[in-house]
């Protein structure tokens, strides 16, 4: 009798158990109640993905109870503010691209989930959820019920510290084992020494060879057996399929040649070649997990945060200094870089870059605010209750809300071979054992196990990501700091740069500042230096950097107007610092035309202006001197076209100088020449260019010592390696040279070694040890000619 598996989870079912329901057999009510919560919420697609996909849910009542408490609640909670709360668990059983999609499908089993994304390397999902509507506590009963069980360790969340799967250590250390020892036991038979003894007891070190094998071949070799069994099972091909198949017939031919005394059979070789693989294996995890820490907790934002020291003096410290008990200043358009309280009397959060939404949220004194908020309005002041997560705040900039659509070329190649190289690998083996069983049964065994062996297309897989993750560290390194790989990509197709002018080619360290107008009393100095305390402008930044130091008043209100200016009350007097249009609502004298100036009004009486001369980035004649030879160069100006003589003397001839844009003027500018078919990377402070930075290919915010992050650019680049972005430029070319030659290395690399494979002058043993080998090459090529390149001048 033909024995049945569950429709949901695929476990064989007892005759006695089993469960009808809607023409389909389950092994339980669990599995029938999963499989009618899908029919009822039109899921049940999930079954396309994979045949017998789910896993069997568990009676956990009671279980999670603790979740109701609240203390307990807000340690496992990522984020909660209002209704919207952010929890990140640990799924074990997320395993196949079923679970991906049912995992992130749950808005439609459960109201009040908005968003959940899976982290398939992690097997974590973060889940989005109105706290109103649905608490953790019921989510995690629903995953649960489909047979998805989170993993909640408080210990953990106390700690801060993570289970590590030392799993594959431990099937590599048997394999090491039984290899080393049964390498040892056939010494004699490579020797073929005629000896009384060793004759003698011939059958029993075979068979104790035999038995050593076992751990190896069932334990340590089992992850490719059930990687192959769920391919084949979801009617796809993947490469565990012919490694496994390879140690299979090298067992089954080593056992049959012991038992019929035909020889040792080829032991050492099985377990060498698995020892090998898994070595390989290590060696890829381990270098994959070091390009991810070196990606995420170094120092990863070149941003500075203001910290207030106890003699209550402000200095700006890199974000990743700030430590618990820290008292920091946040002003106006800066994010919250971790979790806190505020001090302050009031404050307003924008908490669109965690959860979309873009509705302020008022926060009162003694609130907690959560780390990735934006401050809108007047200055505040919080105090720090966790360090800096790097990796938090990866994540926020990574968030798929600013992701931007882009083709991955490498990607497609990379998934077509892989497509096509398993079933061509198989019919090459038996093509070559078909050839050779007429021949040698000997050779045509050894050509079947070594054509499934040392064919691979980990070398092809890996090029690309061990390329990009490398010239990622490279940057990292040299303070130019991408979201992601799939920017140098987009940087390598640029034909066009636009460039922000205040900011960005000027620097707000230094300028030549001088006052037009009226005298302006002490008293009156003292607030304008408090009011522009709150702003980020950077010509804000450089009148507040210019006028005298005093005392720090209280800002009643404060509003900064993008593109416009700032309009604020302190002690009871309105003050206006802005544009002329915005300060007096009209231009009067054709002169202001003509500079780049604040103007400054106070209760509605008009004193005068300070005059900025532009200070411009040094060594930016030479970088676009460089540039144009390549590129189409563009300069954006919010400010009027007084400059334009100097920048005209500075700057190539071709180089197009537009003034006087708005921030959606910008925006427009760069959608039309995109609309043109141009390939357009936009450099901007992240101010009052933010739209115009989401709207290019690629945008890279300048970073200068202010808590400005924009999560729609693309790039943060320190304002100090300003020049050096033709070099970054040419970077990005030379990555995608380097996966060409790394690609043409791993086909041949497959090709050579087929060769030798096929005509039967290649052993499984020596196919093993080239396999991980040539994963190895292509790490080492990837990583020597990335730091060549880095390291040459590019020209």
């Amino acid at each position: 009798m033909n024995e049945q598996g569950c429709f949901h989870c695929g476990l064989t079912i007892d005759k006695n158990e089993e469960i009808n329901f809607d023409e389909k057999k389950f092994c339980c009510n669990g599995c029938k109640t999963v499989y009618e919560i899908f029919s009822i919420n039109d899921l049940t697609c999930y079954y396309d993905f994979e045949k017998s996909p789910g896993a069997t849910p568990q009676d956990i009542q009671g279980k999670y109870d603790f979740l109701d408490n609240e203390a307990i609640l807000s340690k496992v909670l990522e984020f909660q503010e209002g209704n919207t709360a952010i929890a990140s668990l640990n799924i074990p059983h997320i395993h196949c691209s079923s679970c991906i999609w049912i995992l992130e499908n749950l808005n439609r089993l459960q109201s009040g989930i908005s968003i959940s994304q899976v982290n398939f390397p992690e097997k974590r999902v973060r889940i989005t959820y109105n706290s109103d509507v649905v608490s953790l506590k019921t989510i995690v009963y629903l995953l649960s019920s489909i047979g998805y069980e989170p993993y909640i360790s408080l210990e953990n969340y106390e700690t801060g510290k993570s289970n590590i799967d030392r799993t594959l250590t431990y099937k590599l250390g048997v394999a090491f084992f039984c290899f080393g020892n049964i390498m040892l036991l056939s010494f004699p038979e490579y020797f073929e020494i005629k000896e009384f003894w060793l004759d003698n007891y011939k059958p029993f070190f075979r068979a104790l060879i035999f038995v050593l094998s076992l751990p190896s071949f069932l334990y340590s070799a089992s992850g490719y057996y059930v990687s192959a069994y769920k391919s084949i099972k979801a009617k796809m091909l993947n490469i565990d399929i012919p490694i496994a198949l390879g140690i299979i017939v090298m067992f089954i031919r080593s056992t049959f040649d012991m038992i019929m005394d035909y020889g040792p059979g080829f032991f050492d070789s099985l377990t060498g070649l698995v020892f090998f693989m898994l070595l390989g294996k290590m060696f890829q995890i381990k270098t994959y997990s070091f390009l991810s820490f070196e990606r995420d907790f170094k120092s990863y934002f070149p941003i500075a945060v203001t910290r207030i020291n106890q003699d209550i003096s402000e200095e700006s410290v890199p974000i990743y200094d700030i430590l618990k008990g820290n008292r920091l200043l946040i002003r106006n358009q800066e994010l919250i870089p971790v979790d806190g309280i505020l001090i302050s009397e009031k404050a307003e959060i924008d908490y669109s870059f965690v959860t979309g939404e873009e509705v302020p949220i008022t926060k009162k004194s003694g609130d907690k605010i959560f780390a990735g908020g934006k401050q809108i309005g007047k200055i505040i002041e919080m105090e720090v209750l966790h360090s800096v997560s790097q990796s938090y705040l990866t994540q926020l900039w990574s968030n798929e809300i600013f992701q931007k659509n882009v083709d991955q070329k490498h990607k497609t190649i990379t998934d077509v071979i892989s497509r096509y190289f398993t079933p061509i690998l198989l019919l090459i083996a038996f093509a070559g054992f078909g050839y050779w069983i007429f021949i040698d049964a000997n050779i045509a065994f050894n050509v079947f196990t070594a054509v499934l062996i040392v064919a691979c297309p980990c070398a092809l897989a890996l090029t690309a990501p061990f390329t990009f993750g490398n010239i990622l560290r490279i940057l990292g390194k040299r303070k130019f700091y991408l979201k992601n790989a799939l920017v140098i990509e987009q940087l390598a197709k640029v034909d066009t740069i636009v460039f922000d002018k205040t900011g960005t080619i000027t620097t707000n360290k230094k300028a030549n500042i001088t006052y037009e107008g009226d005298l302006i009393s002490e008293e009156n100095n003292v607030l304008i230096k408090n009011v522009l305390r709150a702003s980020n402008h950077p010509l804000s930044r450089m009148l507040y950097d210019f006028l005298p130091e005093t005392k720090k008043i209280k800002t009643d209100d404060f509003q900064e107007i993008t593109g416009k200016g700032i309009q604020a009350i302190i002690q009871n007097k309105q003050i206006q610092i802005g544009s002329a249009e915005f300060v007096r609502n009209s231009v009067s004298d054709t002169s202001e035309i003509e500079k780049t100036s604040l103007h400054i009004k106070i209760d509605n009486v008009y004193y005068g202006r300070f005059v900025f001369k532009n200070q411009y980035r040094e060594g930016l004649q030479e970088l676009f001197l460089e540039l144009s030879k390549t590129y189409q160069i563009k300069v954006l100006s919010g400010d009027n076209d007084g400059e334009r003589e100097n920048l005209e003397a500075i700057l190539p001839k071709n180089t197009e100088l537009i003034f006087n844009q708005k921030p959606e003027q910008k925006l427009d500018f760069i959608k039309k020449l995109q609309e043109k078919g141009q390939n357009v990377m936009m450099v901007g402070d992240g101010l009052n260019d933010a739209g115009a930075l989401a709207q290019s290919n690629v945008g890279i915010s300048i970073s200068e010592n202010v808590n400005v992050f924009s999560p729609a650019c693309d790039a943060i680049l320190d304002a100090g390696e300003f020049s050096r972005l033709d070099y970054f430029l040419k970077l990005s070319h030379k990555s995608i040279s380097i996966i060409k030659m790394s690609f043409t290395l791993s086909l041949l690399y497959n090709v050579v070694g087929l060769s030798f494979a096929v005509t039967g002058n290649l052993l499984p043993l020596v196919a093993a040890i080239i396999m991980p080998l040539s994963t190895i090459t292509i790490v080492s090529f990837v990583t020597f000619m990335s730091n060549y390149f880095s390291n040459s001048n590019l020209k």
